[in-house]
């Protein structure tokens, strides 16, 4: 291992590596081993979101060099899939160190293989690339963000012309010809001449989309009642997000000011990530201060949101991802049913590892839940395969949502939109957000999920990961906390084993390395490898019936006491 990564590192001694390259390369080499391993032992991947990780010299970090040669492999994959087109790429950016300058220098390679490029003048929300993507008919797009990662990082994700995230068989192809490449044959000599800047008449066409699809027939005294509190964490949705309430009617909008700026340092916070309950500290606090009945915070990159609401005692509460995704759903399939009526051709889309819920709420509308991998790349895909069908709305556990298919990736521009009209119009109605999200399980049960995630950093760390799958195939659970392993998934196999049976039958979903146990009492768990970070993660799904809302706090009692029953058993405290 020690001597390939050698090997390897000597090769960025040379040509076409620039001066600084080497040197810094050979400083690595003298004065610091371990910092070379961790920057040489492996190439950057490609995972459920694209390509992800710490900015530096070296295979395994984000540079103009491995960007470069990514974007060398694209370019040629996309002409020639389109050989007879004069083709075309979008490339947006976000708030990160170096985002702007890689977003330019990604740019530059692309014109320098003679493609049209749509460069935005300025960061942008994620969603809005997207969405820009159609708007101007390209055949790809880039976007350079590392979303909620650490300030060190940065990332690259690809989009493909139906506006989702690049799917089978393409990405593949695309990896394969990069595999194929040497440093030596990226093109960075670009032409400025076929490079368009994106201005704020793409800003304007994207909220027009987003108020068609996020915006309901809500009367105005609804909206003026609404009080809402809004942080950007230092990321860029605050370029769009207050546009787009504003334009939606809605004035009572509180902005984070210490959190207003863009800034890849994230000064305030611990992590940019609204799935942590300390990122929307200073939200909360402000909501409380200004007597808010919601709290809005986007991830850097605004494709993921996350949502704090009155509970029933007026106290400020955090909704996980699971949460927001049914109420927003169920609010979409109901809007539905009463403006066009179901035609029998309509879905939703969710992941995996999500709550299982989605299942229950298709099923009482009629309508059909499509259930993919991890990441909105599949719920997309759906959408393209399936264009005789009617996409409502779809979601997954990690805080994203995706309404129509304008946009064809998660949108937390949208998202922010969707839950202030829902709690506006459920205030109007003497109920709240909160009350709505009760209501949901009285009507199908009450499900609890809860996710752990193990950060395992580095060589070592990736070894323990791979090791604790294997221990999980080799050693499968047959019981947990007294209950039967009914049912056992292996995506990585496409198998899934009815222990009851002992039938086998195929999964007809594209393989992953996860694996989910179902237990005889309906709990559910999951354990995936993260693909953009060094992390292994468990889902638990948990769920019980409720009657009414007094009982509400006692069944969740009760469902957290059984959670915390499998961790332990798990030994993953």
């Amino acid at each position: 291992m020690e001597k390939d990564i050698f090997q390897i590192a000597n090769q960025w001694l040379q040509e076409p590596f620039d001066q600084q390259t080497q040197q810094e390369v050979q400083r690595m080499i003298q004065e610091d081993s371990e910092l070379l391993k961790d920057s040489f032992y492996k190439n950057l991947e490609f995972g459920t979101g694209g390509m992800r990780g710490v900015m530096g010299i070296g295979t395994n970090r984000i540079n103009k060099y491995t960007l470069g040669k990514n974007t060398q492999g694209l370019s040629q994959y996309i002409k020639a899939s389109f050989a007879n087109e004069q083709c075309s790429v979008a490339i947006n950016y976000d708030c990160r160190h170096n985002s702007k300058e890689l977003a330019k220098l990604v740019a530059d390679v692309f014109t320098a293989n003679g493609i049209k490029v749509y460069l935005f003048e300025d960061m942008r929300p994620t969603p809005e690339l997207s969405f820009a993507v159609r708007y101007y008919k390209c055949q790809a797009g880039i976007v350079l963000t590392a979303s909620h990662n650490p300030p060190e990082y940065n990332g690259y994700k690809v989009y493909w012309q139906d506006g989702g995230q690049i799917v089978p068989p393409n990405d593949q192809a695309v990896i394969d010809i990069i595999n194929s490449l040497n440093y030596q044959d990226i093109q960075f000599k670009g032409d400025d001449s076929l490079i368009t800047y994106v201005s704020k008449e793409l800003d304007q066409a994207f909220i027009a989309s987003t108020l068609e699809n996020a915006s309901f027939n809500i009367p105005a005294s609804a909206k003026d009642d609404l009080k809402i509190v809004f942080t950007s964490l230092h990321g860029t949705s605050i370029k769009l997000i207050p546009q787009t309430l504003e334009k939606a009617g809605y004035k009572n909008v509180f902005i984070v000011k210490e959190q207003e700026v863009p800034d890849g340092d994230f000064p305030t916070v611990k992590s940019p990530n609204p799935e942590e309950p300390e990122a929307l500290t200073m939200a909360l606090a402000l909501a409380d201060k200004v007597g808010a009945d919601i709290v809005i915070g986007t991830d850097p990159d605004s494709d993921r949101i996350g949502i704090a609401v009155r509970n029933l005692q007026g106290e400020m509460t955090l909704l996980n991802g699971n949460q927001a995704m049914v109420v927003m759903t169920a609010f979409l399939l109901e809007q539905y049913k009463h403006n066009k009526g179901f035609k029998g051709n309509e879905f939703i889309g969710s992941t995996i590892v999500s709550t299982p819920m989605m299942l229950d709420l298709a099923q009482s509308y009629g309508v059909e839940c499509k259930v993919g991998l991890t990441g909105f790349k599949w719920i997309a895909k759906f959408i393209n395969d399936c264009p005789d069908q009617q996409f409502i709305g779809g979601g997954e556990e990690s805080f994203g949502y995706m309404i129509a298919d304008k946009v064809r990736d998660k949108d937390a521009v949208a998202s922010a939109l969707l839950v202030c009209e829902i709690a506006a119009i459920a205030k109007a109605a003497n109920s709240s957000f909160y009350k709505e999200l009760m209501h949901l399980y009285i009507d199908h049960s009450f499900y609890k999920e809860h996710l752990i995630s193990l950060v395992k950093k580095g060589i070592d760390g990736a070894e323990q990961i791979n090791q604790i799958m294997i221990n999980l195939r080799q050693n499968p659970l047959t019981s947990i906390i007294g209950q039967r392993v009914v049912c056992l998934e292996d995506y990585k196999t496409q198998k899934a084993h009815n222990l009851i049976t002992n039938e086998v039958e195929d999964i007809n979903i594209p393989s992953s390395n996860v694996l989910i146990y179902y237990l005889e009492d309906g709990t559910k768990i999951a354990a995936r490898p993260s693909g953009t970070e060094p992390k292994i993660k468990f889902y638990f799904s948990v769920n019980q019936q409720v009657t009414d809302i007094e009982h509400i706090k006692e069944v969740e009692t009760q469902l957290e006491q059984k959670i915390q029953a499998i961790i332990l058993e798990m030994n993953l405290n």
